[in-house]
């Protein structure tokens, strides 16, 4: 039964190396703007509820926290591409 699986041992399938590699920067841009969108929220609660900053303070606080991290964020891309 096993001899008809349809499966040959030592033959694999053949890798689509573009997909990959957009899936894995799928992924990386997911994890380096998730986690800037997780920290703007937590600083938002720490401003507007710890704080007592108000809520138009805590909102710039968080804009101006996403700028920053865009553009860090950028920054990384442009020096990780040129290794």
């Amino acid at each position: 039964m096993a001899e008809q699986s349809g499966y040959e041992v030592g033959q694999s399938a053949p890798m689509d190396y573009r997909e990959h590699k957009r899936t894995y920067s799928g992924f990386l841009w997911l994890v380096k703007y998730g986690t800037a969108g997780v920290i703007a929220i937590l600083l938002f609660m720490l401003m507007f509820l710890i704080v007592g900053a108000g809520l138009i303070m805590s909102l710039v606080g968080v804009v101006v926290f996403l700028v920053l991290m865009h553009f860090l964020v950028l920054k990384s891309e442009e020096v990780s591409m040129t290794h």
